[in-house]
């Protein structure tokens, strides 16, 4: 039976661009998909599509037991949706916006209010409550956007990057919040560029580049996938980088990379510690005289440069996605001014009508 999250064959194109090519995914009730990729890898798109707010040129796309093509409005009082720019209106004030959102879900005036109030302290919000939203900072609105796609506990929650633009202490204070979710039974798919946040949330991690799902398994099957441990040798003098370079290659269970600029050696190995010992005795035996040398696990970088070729930043024109101001590869001008505009981030699942399933948008 398929999850409560559930794709098969979603095909989106953009001109020339073919921002997703064949997309499967199924998230079983009550936990969380992570969803990483590059800049234009088709994140974004592939949420837009599961949330109503794009139509697939092709495939299929069930949320919450709900044929996201036939009954959108259905899968709209279903969902909550917090995309990657924060979308609240500016001109009123925090508590204002959250009544708002209320309000649209058809909550009475009353519970509205008390749900406002609620979500205001549980993102450290009260003191600004009543300040209108312009004058609050980067990190405050992401929080208030955030605020306004849970006004409704939804079974099934998108988050398009959430943290991004957060501080430390704000994204811990996010991640606290998905996993109070998800332990209550909300379903998520999270698309994020950081491993460290899906390690930390996901149950399952797909890897999407150009539009395909290129890899799947939980964050430890892919940083196996790419070695598992890295050593890194910075050594003292440019003339070194040779002779390290023969050393790690003994050592190594791949590829390894050098970098003459920052006189660095990286080469991915099994061992551990153990492994690292041998490596430091061999290079001293060898005359190589190192400034710096450690053993850690695989980055984001490491996945993606081993699973597509390229960084985990990407490139602009890699596809069409996230929702890049002035890209001619986005989801149609329509949508991305629409996902600035007022509302947009936690009213997607609100019966309002207002969201981009106006079947056209393309």
């Amino acid at each position: 039976m398929p999850g409560a999250i559930y794709a098969e064959g979603l095909v989106k194109t953009f001109g020339d661009v073919r921002a997703l090519d064949g997309v499967d995914l199924d998230v079983p009730e009550g936990t969380v998909l992570g969803m990483l990729g590059p800049n234009g890898a088709g994140k974004t798109t592939a949420v837009r599509v599961l949330t109503t707010l794009l139509r697939p040129d092709r495939g299929k796309a069930v949320v919450a037991g709900i044929d996201v093509l036939a009954r959108p409005d259905e899968v709209r009082r279903s969902i909550g949706l917090s995309g990657q720019f924060a979308a609240v209106d500016e001109y009123l004030t925090g508590r204002e916006n959250l009544t708002m959102v209320g309000r649209l879900y058809q909550m009475s005036g009353r519970e509205a209010k008390r749900r406002a109030v609620e979500l205001l302290e549980r993102f450290h919000l009260g003191d600004a409550a009543d300040r209108i939203t312009k004058t609050y900072s980067g990190g405050m609105r992401r929080r208030l956007d955030l605020a306004a796609a849970l006004v409704v506990s939804p079974p099934v929650m998108f988050m398009d990057e959430p943290t991004t633009g957060l501080d430390p202490r704000n994204r811990q204070e996010l991640w606290d919040v998905i996993q109070e979710l998800v332990a209550g039974g909300t379903t998520l798919l999270l698309t994020t560029q950081y491993l460290e946040e899906a390690d930390r949330l996901a149950h399952d991690i797909c890897v999407v580049d150009h539009g395909r799902v290129i890899a799947r398994g939980t964050a430890d099957q892919l940083k196996a996938r790419t070695g598992g441990e890295r050593v890194e040798v910075v050594v003292h003098a440019p003339e070194h980088l040779t002779v390290a370079d023969e050393v790690l290659r003994g050592f190594g269970k791949g590829e390894g990379t050098v970098d003459p600029h920052t006189r660095k050696l990286t080469v991915p190995v099994t061992g551990g510690a153990k492994l690292l010992a041998e490596v430091i005795r061999e290079l001293d035996l060898r005359g190589v005289e190192i400034d710096d040398i450690g053993l850690r696990r695989p980055t984001l970088d490491d996945v993606f440069l081993s699973l597509t070729g390229h960084h985990a930043e990407g490139d602009a024109d890699d596809g069409a996605d996230d929702g890049s101001a002035g890209r001619a590869d986005t989801d149609g001008g329509a949508v991305g001014r629409q996902k600035r505009g007022r509302g947009g981030a936690g009213t997607a699942g609100a019966d309002t009508g207002t969201t981009s399933d106006r079947e056209g948008v393309k």
